[in-house]
């Protein structure tokens, strides 16, 4: 169907980036000035110890002052020496390599189109480093799907170069996606200044591109993987563009030595000007050509995708790096779009998806929302009405699941798994609460299953979830609540695990109400063909009972090779909840090195304090702070992938005449080492 032409571009918004309107129906936009209590006089800023993430112009500021809790800053006099965030924001963990397992059903599409997704996690000046005290969090967990993150954000009254925070990228790694920063050039009518833009490309007297080298340095300091750029303001001409293209050329030049990468946005064309073209073609495409991959606006249609991905080959392109933008910001699921354009039923894809805005997921729902009711909504969009991939649903909406093939990093042992979102209403560790407080850091995410849920059964189909009303470690488990008249198949992790004589699996668990028999499901070659099933082999995890316990799984029955997948089978009869709560697969028992050197940096007087340490050589999952009490009480206060933490809000306990902290390292297994300790006078 064919759509009217945009004539303008993306809009700020109150506090998210919103995109599209009836006055701008194209273009990506920002977010705005942060209603959140200004740090007031220079003195009262510096007691305020919250790491936020970074966020920069290019160059030149605004005129006047920044607003509320906002800092302007250069990127141009950027060094990582300098930053006294940096510790905070840089990502820990290694992007790690995925594979594609044969698909679960026979729609999906194996090394075709892929799914970009362009997120704004909080607003520009007020995202917090490491986490908030809240569980009212996009809290993304269908990484199977997605092949880049954009760290969307970024306006005019608050900072227009964006890096991601560290546990979106440390999140994002562990599940094989890369994350790029965003560089907003907005339009004019939303406060841009074309300075700016020539502030991102300007020369110096050696003819470097300065701000390209500062990118880079940004990305590798912080440990993320390159830069969206989104050149929207109008009023350029034919130089500048020629500008714009050099700096992209050097931009990737510098940053693929160290695997960055830089995705262009379809705004700026050849002229300098701003008009989206919604397809690749002679306006744009050099810009294509000098960047990795190129996200086209929102108002294709069919014959643009198919001219585009043709013009893609053409110039000895993958047609699978134009991102087909899809805004699901203001409709989610209900968003109309032309699916067979896109992802043709009958034939190859066209071109890859580009979602702008799907954490529309948590932001339609009512204020009070819950995480459950969260995830809820986020299965359904990445999975479809069926909530089993294996099933892919009918109707408009076309689900991710069933049309690109999911991936996974679950490789090499030892692997641990508790289920984990990286947010929780509470904080549990060996099945007890050791915080009561709401919390999210998307970095404790552990990798969980891809395909949520795939459950085999003859009989009735029980409800599989990501629950938090209690968990064995982290803040959340799986709960399957239902009537077993049959026994039920719940597969779990699609793997390429080594399986020897030692290879042992440990299933945390706890029947929180009726009898049930659990088994767990080895399966030890590859489906046949997409949709078949795996075949597994079943080994008995016992009968547990109502409170937590573990079962540990000995393979040593089924010889040795690869696991291709694992999964549990549940017996029982009549109405059954039972509680998966970790899932941990080993062939030698886990030791976990300590930190050392702990100290407190910063303290104020409201109960802050920026604490730091020296990490640990050898595997790490995380990092662990809790307090500890005169009478050896432990709470646990933070976790975090970084060797720093912020932690806020504490006081002194009657008597007590100095805080101690503790910091323990975490293992894939969960094993925790012993711990170095520190105190500071109240």
């Amino acid at each position: 169907m064919t759509q009217p032409r945009p004539t303008s571009g993306i809009r700020p918004t109150r506090r998210t980036v919103v995109l599209g309107s009836a006055a701008a129906a194209a273009g990506l936009l920002a977010t705005s000035v942060p209603a959140h209590a200004a740090p007031g006089a220079k003195k009262k800023a510096a007691e305020n110890l919250q790491p936020y993430a970074s966020y920069w112009f290019p160059d030149s500021l605004p005129a006047g002052s920044p607003g509320a809790g906002i800092t302007w800053r250069s990127l141009k006099t950027w060094t990582p020496e300098s930053d006294a965030d940096l510790a905070f924001n840089r990502s820990t963990v290694p992007l790690a390599e995925r594979f594609t397992p044969v698909a679960v059903n026979t729609t999906a599409r194996a090394g075709q189109g892929r799914i970009a997704s362009l997120v704004s996690f909080e607003t520009t000046a007020s995202n917090p480093s490491q986490g908030a005290a809240t569980a009212d969090y996009y809290a993304l967990t269908h990484w199977a799907y997605i092949d880049e993150l954009v760290f969307w954000g970024g306006s005019s009254g608050e900072g227009i170069v964006l890096a991601p925070n560290a546990p979106v990228v440390d999140a994002a790694h562990r599940n094989g996606v890369p994350v790029i920063g965003n560089i907003f050039l907005p339009p004019a009518a939303y406060g841009g200044q074309l300075q700016w833009t020539r502030d991102l490309v300007q020369k110096d007297a050696l003819g470097r591109f300065p701000i390209a080298e500062k990118l880079v340095r940004v990305a590798t300091a912080y440990g993320f993987d390159g830069w969206f750029v989104n050149a929207e303001t109008g009023g350029g001409d034919p130089a500048l563009a020629a500008q714009m293209l050099a700096f992209l050329k050097e931009l990737k030049r510098l940053g693929e030595p160290h695997g960055l990468r830089v995705t262009w946005y379809d705004s700026m064309v050849k002229n300098g000007s701003v008009v989206w073209q919604d397809c690749l073609n002679a306006e744009n495409q050099d810009f294509f050509q000098a960047s990795d991959t190129m996200f086209l606006n929102f108002n294709w249609t069919t014959a643009d995708l198919s001219s585009s991905g043709a013009l893609a080959q053409n110039l000895d392109r993958d047609r699978y790096e134009l991102w087909a933008g899809v805004d699901v910001e203001a409709s989610g699921w209900n968003k109309s779009v032309n699916w067979e354009a896109l992802f043709p039923s009958g034939g190859s894809h066209v071109t890859s998806l580009g979602f702008y805005r799907p954490e529309w997921t948590r932001n339609h729902l009512p204020e009070g929302r819950t995480p459950g009711q969260f995830h809820a909504a986020d299965d359904q969009f990445w999975t479809g009405t069926s909530l089993d991939p294996s099933r892919p649903s009918t109707g408009a909406w076309r689900a991710p699941a069933g049309a690109v093939a999911d991936r996974s990093t679950v490789t090499s042992l030892p692997f641990g798994c508790s289920f984990n979102t990286g947010h929780g209403l509470k904080w549990y560790e060996d099945g007890a609460a050791r915080s009561e407080a709401a919390w999210n850091q998307l970095g404790l995410q552990d990798v969980l299953p891809g395909r949520r849920w795939v459950v085999r059964t003859t009989g009735t189909r029980p409800t599989v979830t990501l629950d938090f009303v209690d968990a064995w470690r982290g803040g959340s488990s799986v709960l399957v609540d239902g009537t077993l008249n049959a026994p039920v198949v719940i597969e779990l992790h699609a793997t390429r695990l080594p399986l020897s004589a030692d290879t042992v699996v440990r299933l945390a668990q706890r029947a929180v109400s009726g009898s049930v028999q659990v088994e767990l499901g080895v399966a030890l070659r590859e489906a046949s063909e997409a949709g078949a099933p795996l075949t597994y082999s079943f080994l008995s995890a016992g009968t547990p009972g109502a409170g937590w316990s573990t079962a540990d799984v000995r393979l040593s029955s089924l010889g040795t090779g690869t696991i291709h997948g694992l999964a549990v089978r549940l017996t029982g009869s009549g109405a059954v909840k039972w509680r998966l709560g970790g899932l941990l697969v080993q062939d030698a028992e886990e030791s976990v090195a300590a930190p050392t050197a702990l100290k407190v940096d910063k303290a104020s007087g409201d109960g802050q304090f920026r604490l730091s340490w020296q990490g640990a050589p050898g595997g790490v999952r995380q990092y662990e702070l809790h307090r500890v009490l005169a009478d050896g009480t432990r709470r646990y206060l933070t976790g975090t992938c970084a060797h720093a933490a912020y932690v806020k809000g504490l006081t002194a306990e009657q008597g007590e005449r100095e805080i101690r902290f503790e910091v323990r390292s975490v293992g894939e297994l969960y094993s925790t080492s012993t711990a170095a300790s520190t105190t500071h006078p109240w």
